[in-house]
Formats: C-alpha cells, sequence, structure tokens
C-alpha cells in the first residue's frame, strides 16, 4: 500500500527457419499421357507459418534486441522484441515528458533518463489532455490513479521483477461537518457527480477537460489544508508546490460550492494492489492478453500496430514486444489475439496490452555507443509524442573494455542495392575494391569503453587499412574475407563475401533531379559481376566525371554521392566509372510545373470502352471552371473493364518529364487508375498505374515517371479501371487541371543490357540430357474460336509437339478471360494440337481469373500449384493468378519452402525449376509486370540464391506476363522471362518483344559438382540449364555479303519475319550457326590449309582466308537457311 496526506504524486539478410517436411502436393499432368514424373513423398504436414528473418543483438548485460518477420495465411508480420533479465544486473523505470500532460517521442524521454531501451507507455487523451489512462506510479509515488476501467497495471519493484496486477484507487476529503469521496486523481474524466484532485503533477494543461460539457462545475484550492479560493469554473497553469486543486462536477460540485476560503480541508488517498505488494513503478495497460501462460479469448480480426509487455512467474524476465503496423511497412500489423499468442509462444506466464498504432515505439541502443536507434517502423511515418513510457537501464560498469562489435560502415537497409525491396549487400565486396568496417569497444554493459582501447585490424585475404574505429578492407581473390578488429583480449570478426570482378556498373538513380539550387539529392553506385551477384560499390574506388561548373558531387559517407547544384535551370552528365565498367547519371537542376490543360475546350477529348461503353462531356462543374466528365459501364462484363478519356494530340512540354498530374473528382466506387504517355515518335508506352478512387470529391493524382522513360514524353490518355468481376455498375469521374512537373533534359546513353549465358546461342537446348518447354500468355477468349491469338496457341502447341520434349509447362494467361466456355476452348485445342503426345502442366496466370473465380481453372484443369520430380529435376508450380503468392494460399508458400527443403536433403534431386506466371522482376522501364508483393520477389530470390549457394544443386526460374523474351541472372540463379505466344508483344523486337515459346535442356547436377559449386558460390553455381528462346518463324532470311577478298572479314545477319514484324537473329533470339567443314570456327591464326574461312559464331564475323565459297546454315526454330559467300583473291 502507497498513501499521501497531501496529495504527492529492415538487405536485409533473412535468415529461415528450416522445415524438413516434404511438400503434400498431388502433381497433375493434364494430359492423358503418362510422364516419368513424381510427387515427393510426405512425412509431415506444412508448416502454419514461416520466420523469414531474425536478426538478434545485445543491449546491454541481459537485455537483447531481436526482430523478426514471418509470413503465414495473414500476409507478414514484422515484430520487434526487447528481453529483459534483471538477474543480470539491468533495471526498469519509469519515462516521461515531464508533468503528467506533458508529451515527448520516447527517444527524448529515453535519452533524458539515460535508459539504453525504452517502449511508449499507457494510452492517453491523446489530443486533448494527453494525460496517461491508467495509474502511474514512479519511484514508489502514486501520481495517478487510473481514469476509470479496471485499473489494471503494469508493475515493477524496486529490484525491476514485474508482473500484472490490480491497482484500487481510494481517497477522500473531510469537509467542515461532513466528508466526501475523493474519485480519482490527476485524471482526464470524472464521474457525472465526482471529485478529482490535481497537483503540480497534472502540469499546465487546464483542468477543463475532466469537466467537459459538464452544467455545473466548482474548483476549490487547497494549501496547507486550508481553502485558499473558491470557483465555478475548472482552472489553468500549473498548480504551486503543495497545493491541491479539487474539481467538482454535479453533486461534486454542489458540495464544493459551499467552501469558502479559510474553511479547513484535507485530502488524502492512497493505493492498493490486487497482490497486496508494493510497487516502485507502474503504468496503465490496456487488454489481458496472457494469463497463467495461456492465451486469452481477445479481439483476433482488427489488425494495427501493437505493443505488449510480459513477465515470467517470478518476474524477472520481461518480454516487450511491438508488431509493426502497415502504414509504412510491409507488415499487417497485428489482432490482440496475435499478439497473446505470441506472447504466449515465447513462454510468458502473463502480459497485456499497452499503447499501439501511431504510439508504438522501441528503441535500443546499439552496443559500443550512447545512441539509441528506433527499432520498429512508426506507423506515423515518425515519432509521435506520448506522455510516458518504460525505460531499461543498464548496470554500472567501470569502462574497461569487456568486447568489441564489429560491422560494415554500410548496414543491409540502407546500402546501395537493385534488389526487389531497399537495401543492399555490404557483407559483400568485388575483390580489388574495399569496404569500410567499424569497431566499437565496449565495457561489460556494452557502453563505450573509457579505458581509451587502441584497435588492430587483420584481414585473411587481401589488406586491411585502420584508422581508429574505421578500417578498410580490400580482398584480393574472390571467396571470403575475415576482418577482425581486436582491443587487447577483445576482438569481432566480419566475414565478407569476395566477388568476383565487376562487369558493370548501375545507380540507384538513373537520373537525378535537385529541385532548386538550394536542395541536394544522393545516388549510389552497384556492381554487378558476371553471375548476377551485386554488391554496394563505395565512393572510394569510384571515378567521376561531370562539368563542375554545373553541380558539385561529393562522397556521402560510405553509402554514395551526394549532387550540390552550383545554378538553376541546368542539366548534365556524371560518368560513373569502377574499372572498366562504366555508366552515366542524368543530373537535372529545378523543375517547373506546366499546365497542359483546363478542360475550357473539351473538343481535345475522345472516350472508348474495353468490355464496356464509355462517353466523355464537359461538365460546368470542374475543380475551378469547366471540366470534363468520364461516364462508363461496367455491368456488360466480368473480365477487366476500362472507361478511357483520350486526347487526340498528346499534350506535353519540352524537358524530362518527371511526372504528370490531374485533378479526379472520385464518387468512392474504388476504380483503378491508370495514366499513359507517348514519346517523340508516338510510340506508346506501358501505362503507369495509380490509386484507387476511394474518396469522394476532388483530389490531385500526381503519379511520378517511371526511371527509363526517354524525356520527351506527353499525356495521352486517363483509364479507368475495374477487375473486380463481382463490381458491377454504371460510374464516372470529372477532371480538370491536367499539368506535367518537369525538369532541364540531357540526353545520356542507354544502359548496356547483360546478355545471360542461360540463353541458348549457338547452341541448342536438344544437346542436353533431356528438354522441357514453356508456352504463355497466348491470351484467346471463346467467343473468337479462330482468332489470331487461338491461330498462335494452336502454332505454338504445334512447334512444341514436333520439337518433343520430355513435358510441357502453359505458363499462365493461356485465356483471357477465364470464363468456362474459355477453358472448353482450351481444353479442345489441347486436345487437338497435342492429344496424348507430350504431357503438360497448366500453371494459372492472372487472366485464368481475369473474369471469374480460379474454381472455372480447378473444374477444367486441376490443381493451381504443385510439386513433381522429373529425371532429378524437382519442378514447383506457384499460382500469382491475383498477382502474389499469398493471394492465393499461404499453403504453397510453405509447399516451397518444403520442397527446398527437402531437395536439399534428396540425394535423387540434383536441381530445381520455379515456374509461375508472374516474375520477381519487370525488365521493362514501367516494372508493371512483375510480382506485386515486392517481399514475396525478394523472398522467392533469396530462398533461390540460398538453396543454390548452401547445396550446389542447380536452380532456376521460368515465369511469363511481361510480354518479351528475357533472361537475367540474380545471384547466380537464371530467372527466364517466356514471352507472348500470340498476344501482341510489349516491347520492340530487338528487346524481346516477339512471339514464340521456350525450350529448356537439362543436365544432371553430379555430386562432384554439387560440392565444388557450393564450395565457391560466388562462382555463379553449376551449369546445368540451357534456355533456347524460338520465335515463331514466317520466314528465315540471312544477308548475302558482297564478294569477300581474302583477308577481309563481314559480319553475318538474319532476321525472322513474323506477319509484319521484323526480328533480328541476335541475342535474345536462339539461334544455331552451323558452318561447313571448310569453315575453321575459331580464330583465324588457327585455321588449318583445307580451311577457306573462319567463323566466330559468337560474333557471327567471317573472315575470307583463301578462294573458295565459304558456307554457313544458320537455324532458328524449326526453319533453317543457308547462306554461301563467295570468298576471292586479294585485290592487289
Amino acid at each position: 500500500m502507497f498513501s499521501s496526506a497531501t496529495g504527492r504524486g529492415r538487405r536485409r539478410r533473412p535468415a529461415y527457419a528450416l522445415l524438413t517436411a516434404v511438400a503434400l502436393v498431388t502433381p497433375g499432368v493434364a494430359a492423358s499421357s503418362a510422364v516419368s514424373s513424381a510427387a515427393p513423398s510426405t512425412t509431415a504436414a506444412p508448416p502454419d507459418v514461416i520466420e523469414t528473418d531474425t536478426r538478434t543483438r545485445p543491449v546491454t548485460a541481459g537485455v537483447t534486441a531481436e526482430e523478426t518477420e514471418t509470413i503465414d495465411d495473414r500476409g507478414w508480420q514484422v515484430t520487434d522484441a526487447v528481453t529483459v533479465d534483471v538477474d543480470e544486473g539491468a533495471s526498469v523505470g519509469y519515462l516521461a515528458a515531464g508533468s503528467l500532460t506533458d508529451v515527448a517521442p520516447v527517444t527524448e524521454q529515453a535519452e533524458a533518463a539515460g535508459a539504453v531501451a525504452a517502449v511508449n507507455g499507457d494510452f492517453y487523451d491523446i489530443n486533448n489532455s494527453n494525460a496517461p489512462n491508467g495509474a502511474v506510479v514512479r519511484d514508489g509515488e502514486l501520481l495517478k490513479s487510473p481514469s476509470g476501467g479496471d485499473g489494471r497495471i503494469v508493475a515493477f519493484d524496486d529490484d525491476s521483477t514485474g508482473r500484472v496486477t490490480g491497482l484500487e484507487f481510494t481517497g477522500s476529503v473531510d469537509l467542515p461537518g461532513d466528508d466526501a469521496t475523493l474519485d480519482r486523481l490527476n485524471t482526464s474524466t470524472l464521474p457525472a457527480d465526482g471529485i478529482g484532485a490535481y497537483t503540480p503533477a497534472w502540469g499546465a494543461h487546464p483542468r477543463t477537460r475532466a469537466v467537459q460539457n459538464a452544467a455545473d462545475v466548482t474548483e476549490v484550492i487547497v494549501a496547507d489544508d486550508v481553502v485558499r479560493s473558491v470557483s465555478d469554473a475548472a482552472g489553468t497553469g500549473t498548480l504551486p508546490e503543495g497545493s491541491v486543486a479539487l474539481v467538482g462536477r454535479g453533486d461534486g460540485a454542489s458540495l464544493l460550492g459551499a467552501l469558502e476560503p479559510g474553511d479547513p480541508v484535507t485530502v488524502s488517498w492512497e493505493a492498493t494492489t490486487a497482490d497486496g505488494e508494493p510497487v516502485h513503478t507502474a503504468i496503465g495497460t490496456g487488454a489481458l492478453l496472457v494469463d497463467d501462460g495461456t492465451a486469452r479469448p481477445v479481439n483476433d480480426s482488427i489488425y494495427a500496430a501493437r505493443t505488449a509487455i510480459g513477465f515470467s512467474a517470478d518476474g524477472s524476465e520481461i518480454t516487450i514486444l511491438s508488431a509493426d503496423g502497415d502504414n509504412h511497412s510491409h507488415s499487417r500489423g497485428a489482432t490482440l489475439g496475435e499478439m497473446a499468442r505470441l506472447m504466449a509462444d515465447r513462454g510468458v506466464h502473463t502480459a497485456v496490452e499497452i499503447d499501439g498504432g501511431g504510439s508504438s515505439t522501441m528503441v535500443t541502443r546499439e552496443p559500443g555507443t550512447d545512441t539509441l536507434t528506433v527499432d520498429n517502423e512508426l506507423s506515423d511515418g515518425g515519432l509521435r509524442s506520448v506522455p510516458n513510457g518504460l525505460g531499461v537501464f543498464a548496470p554500472e560498469a567501470d569502462g574497461a573494455t569487456a568486447g568489441v562489435r564489429a560491422s560494415t560502415a554500410l548496414s543491409s537497409a540502407t546500402a546501395p542495392g537493385d534488389a526487389p525491396v531497399p537495401g543492399g549487400r555490404p557483407d559483400r565486396v568485388f575483390a580489388g575494391l574495399g569496404r569500410t568496417i567499424t569497431a566499437r569497444p565496449h565495457d561489460s554493459s556494452f557502453a563505450p569503453a573509457t579505458d581509451d582501447p587502441q584497435l588492430s585490424w587483420e584481414s585473411t585475404n587481401g589488406t586491411v587499412t585502420g584508422d581508429g574505429t574505421t578500417a578498410v578492407a580490400v580482398p584480393d581473390e574472390p571467396g571470403t574475407a575475415t576482418v577482425t578488429a581486436a582491443a587487447g583480449d577483445a576482438s569481432d570478426d566480419v566475414t565478407l563475401e569476395v566477388l568476383e570482378a565487376p562487369e558493370r556498373v548501375t545507380t540507384t538513380e538513373r537520373s537525378v533531379n535537385v529541385a532548386s539550387v538550394d536542395d541536394t539529392a544522393t545516388f549510389g553506385v552497384i556492381g554487378h559481376d558476371a553471375h548476377g551477384n551485386t554488391a554496394p560499390i563505395e565512393p572510394a574506388d569510384v571515378e567521376l566525371d561531370y562539368d563542375p561548373a554545373l553541380f558539385e558531387v561529393v562522397p556521402d559517407g560510405a553509402r554514395g554521392f551526394r549532387v550540390e547544384p552550383v545554378r538553376e535551370g541546368v542539366a548534365g552528365r556524371v560518368a560513373v566509372r569502377v574499372g572498366g565498367a562504366e555508366t552515366v547519371v542524368a543530373v537535372s537542376v529545378g523543375v517547373q510545373r506546366h499546365v497542359l490543360d483546363t478542360f475550357d475546350d473539351p473538343a481535345a477529348w475522345y472516350a472508348y470502352g474495353t468490355r464496356a461503353t464509355a462517353e466523355v462531356a464537359p461538365t460546368p462543374d470542374g475543380e475551378d471552371g469547366a471540366g470534363l466528365q468520364l461516364s462508363y459501364d461496367f455491368t456488360q462484363a466480368t473480365a477487366t473493364r476500362l472507361g478511357v478519356a483520350s486526347l487526340e494530340e498528346p499534350l506535353g512540354v519540352e524537358g524530362r518529364s518527371r511526372s504528370f498530374g490531374l485533378s479526379i473528382r472520385g464518387s468512392g466506387q474504388g476504380e483503378w487508375t491508370a495514366f499513359t504517355f507517348v514519346d517523340g515518335d508516338g510510340n506508346t508506352l506501358p501505362a503507369v498505374y495509380g490509386p484507387y478512387v476511394t474518396w469522394e470529391g476532388w483530389r490531385t493524382v500526381e503519379l511520378a515517371v517511371p526511371e527509363g522513360y526517354p524525356d520527351d514524353l506527353a499525356f495521352k490518355r486517363l483509364t479507368i479501371i475495374e477487375t473486380k468481376a463481382s463490381a458491377q455498375y454504371t460510374g464516372e469521374v470529372a477532371i480538370d487541371n491536367l499539368y506535367v512537373e518537369a525538369a532541364p533534359s540531357v540526353e545520356v546513353p542507354a544502359p548496356s543490357e547483360p546478355q545471360d549465358p542461360v540463353v541458348a546461342q549457338n547452341a541448342s537446348a536438344g544437346d542436353e540430357e533431356w528438354t522441357f518447354a514453356v508456352m504463355s500468355d497466348a491470351q484467346f477468349v471463346a467467343r473468337n474460336p479462330d482468332s489470331a491469338l487461338v491461330r498462335g496457341a494452336r502454332r505454338t502447341l504445334r512447334e512444341i509437339r514436333a520439337a518433343d520434349p520430355d513435358f510441357f509447362v502453359i505458363a499462365g494467361d493461356f485465356v483471357d478471360e477465364a470464363s468456362e466456355a474459355d477453358f472448353r476452348l482450351a481444353r479442345r485445342i489441347l486436345d487437338e494440337e497435342i492429344g496424348d503426345s507430350v504431357p503438360y502442366y497448366y500453371v494459372p496466370g492472372n487472366h485464368e481469373v481475369m473474369g471469374a473465380d480460379i474454381a472455372n481453372f480447378e473444374q477444367h484443369f486441376g490443381e493451381t500449384h504443385r510439386v513433381f520430380d522429373h529425371q532429378g529435376t524437382r519442378f514447383v508450380t506457384m499460382n500469382t493468378a491475383l498477382g502474389t503468392w499469398n493471394g492465393s494460399g499461404f499453403d504453397q508458400i510453405a509447399m516451397l519452402r518444403q520442397a527446398l527443403d527437402s531437395a536439399a536433403e534428396d540425394p535423387a534431386v540434383n536441381s530445381v525449376v520455379v515456374i509461375q506466371h508472374h516474375p520477381p522482376r519487370d525488365p521493362t522501364p514501367s516494372d508493371n509486370s512483375q510480382l506485386a508483393d515486392r517481399h514475396e520477389a525478394a523472398l522467392l530470390e533469396q530462398w533461390l540464391a540460398e538453396f543454390q549457394h548452401d547445396t550446389g544443386k542447380g536452380v532456376a526460374f521460368v515465369g511469363g506476363h511481361v510480354g518479351l523474351f528475357h533472361a537475367e541472372s540474380v545471384d547466380g540463379v537464371p530467372y527466364v522471362i517466356n514471352g507472348n505466344a500470340a498476344k501482341t508483344p510489349s516491347t520492340g523486337a530487338a528487346d524481346g518483344g516477339f512471339s514464340g515459346w521456350s525450350m529448356f535442356g537439362v543436365d544432371p547436377v553430379t555430386p562432384p559438382e554439387q560440392d565444388e559449386a557450393a564450395a565457391a558460390p560466388h562462382e555463379g553455381g553449376p551449369d546445368w540449364i540451357t534456355a533456347e528462346l524460338r520465335p515463331h518463324v514466317d520466314e528465315l532470311t540471312v544477308s548475302t555479303p558482297d564478294p569477300l577478298p581474302v583477308g577481309a572479314t563481314t559480319t553475318l545477319t538474319a532476321t525472322v519475319a513474323q506477319g509484319g514484324r521484323s526480328v533480328p537473329v541476335d541475342y535474345p533470339v536462339s539461334s544455331d550457326w552451323d558452318p561447313a567443314p571448310n569453315v575453321y570456327v575459331g580464330e583465324p591464326a588457327d585455321a588449318g590449309r583445307r580451311h577457306v574461312a573462319a567463323f566466330d559464331p559468337s560474333t557471327r564475323e567471317l573472315t575470307a582466308l583463301r578462294p573458295g565459297v565459304a558456307t554457313v546454315r544458320v537455324t532458328v526454330n524449326d526453319a533453317t537457311e543457308t547462306v554461301r559467300v563467295h570468298l576471292t583473291r586479294r585485290e592487289r
């Protein structure tokens, strides 16, 4: 009991949990023939949750900080935890911003108190008095009673052992001739006829909050047990020390109103805990989550950022847990039910909720520093000011060096990278380049050592040059480098993965716009080796070339460079060189808004619909004057419907278009928006998608122009989109004030695209041990069964049948609108063109649910995802029909994880192929055609790379959806995008925009090859799969050069005709150039006397050696042509 007589108060470097179970999946061959493929045997049920990332670090003795990322059927969840073992010497105390009504960020409260970790506290009267809702006890003194409710608190003894208990407040006011009940102390609310006491601890906030809307109010100021003043209104300002304000409402006001200055009044109160034990520190709580080790049945449907605190049975172990919300994180937040289960799973005896949402803040100290960092993603996007919190304090230490904490100067979260999510790989470095390492000596409490420690540095690979707590390691050879920082007997290591020299460099921003001469902007540099491994490159290893009269480019720490303008309204190039690799960044200074259309004359616009009708008409009710109204009828189909407002002549300005904006008046029906632009040649570019129209009234929608789009853009159309089959309605939007934000323009060369070795060049997939084929993206509809799209699908199937692979996979979007009629036609086409000649699997894409539920697909083609093994290769097909993995079921994510884990242990499996419709990355500038959940994309790349690196077994990915043929390795894993079988491609033919299909040749990865690859993952993994990208060939034409004199060289070229499309026979088209026996393949100097010419298949260069005829045969897909080159004597 305590009383008072006078009223005193996130490269991410994820680590996943290995699962030993094998996928429980039934393989489905969507054809009547048998195939020598089998489902792996089942040994365990799939997991309910997968841990994808966990990181821990010490904070002080007995205190650990932890971050965990998981995925389950509800989505992603990121939690941060601080665990405290008070037996190790750490303590817990109350944090405050000042008075009970003062607020400050948790970071400020913790720094002022000297805490090494802290968390926000109780719920509070936000945006009003800001007083905490529950009780407050500091240093054994009751500062505040509960504002109502059950009085639950988290309480700490003077030795910091903690518990959950209840607090009961009682108080009295001794009045002349009678006594009154004191209902509350320093609270923002009072009962209808109650009396509350306020002390100086309340602070300066007006005491009117508790009597808001009350008809009768009295305030009495009492000091030294004597009434000093009586008022009919609650007062303001901080009370003098030793005084108490009694505030009454209703009957309480009447009792106090009878008093006069000079009357004797004694105010007293006390609080008793439910367990009868004393309290040193306490704050109020929310819901009880765990009781006696069991999660309680609390709300399990409302997601938010949340915070909880729990205790072991004896109170010596404290667990504080926060869950990130979804405002500024991919984490979904947590329900109270989830928080209860999470805390129970951590073994706590009791746990309660404390304030969450934007208040949820967890901060901890980095070892060896005095700096507090915010560990969780803040739901408001920034620190919220709150009234109180709980701080964790380190035990005393003597400052003597007890350990060293070493790490790369760059963190994975902020390092330059090109992964699907922000961040990079500072744990990697290129041979011959540097990586900055920092080391922080610390004492036994993990505070900075104060005994003047002297650091020494060593590296197992290359050199390391240290300057106190910072060193730069420069490894010589690919492999690994272990860098050690030592201070006396204490040391710590950083292990770096050393890559082969970079073959190319890119930057985090291809173009940089600095808003004005008073602003700055930054970019980082990323290196890429021959195998698709990447690492950040620090400024010391980069050479820059630019015009300093326009701007300066200076190092911005180890991360990259900062652009500092010299002049306004200019643009220039920055050449970025690392060794022999170079790229160019466009830099502009200044941006100007240009109004393109105020819609005073609507004649420039017209409307049309897709699976819908649409019309435009002028409206006098624009945002500021006249506007344009776009109306549409989305009741005419269930597949995706479009209502389009398009310009007769596109509108733009000179310069670099940074963004386009348009005012849109919505009615809240949830339509999707998109802008479409054209370039200076009139070519239509992929749409840029905007927000859903969930608002009513006017709102400005501004969409950034994607990196990689040309400078000279013009606005062409606004598209209103409805994708939900069940959404049947007529609607309208009004538009006004179209504008563009443009910057000065500068031309830069297009970046060179790597040619991935997985693509067969002058080779055939049939050269490997066995083959499989992939086709995708025909997108035909049953109402037009003889369309060009159907003919393209049939042609593709006939070509696959003729090539006779072991089986083939349809990687999505075979049909267009997903109607039952579409799938019946699909089955008929497959039966007629394939029958039982080649087994096949059908993987759904987004058009398999475009106008109906996935049930239509399942009815006609069975499983949406599966695992099967074929000739030592495990195939995993994933359903991305809704654009993500989890949208189509968490079970398939668990299936993939299990399939990889069991494949790693199974000697009968030597490689893995993952096939799905959406690739993890879209290689085109729009980034429209990729997995929508970028964290799923990153997880896919991480899992596949780790599988190959750890096992040495092969792994590959095949997708579709983008509308082009493309291949690119990521971390040594080839990712192949199959182009369209029939639908019009999305890019130019030279960029992979042709119709066709892919054939893959597979060789087994032997155990010795697996061991070799696992021992040297930086070398790119085993060479086991070849992708032959086969365009449809209407006609194959080979250029016939003029007669070639001896000693001269010519380059042979060929072209494929596809209707009106001309496709150069060059990468990524697979072709086989086969010279006659009298043509030597190799260097001319190595040719024999019988050779009349030398031919280099990689460059297609033919060099004449002797007079005669050189014959070269070229094969593309199923077409072959021969070129004969006449070789003449050298002219004298």
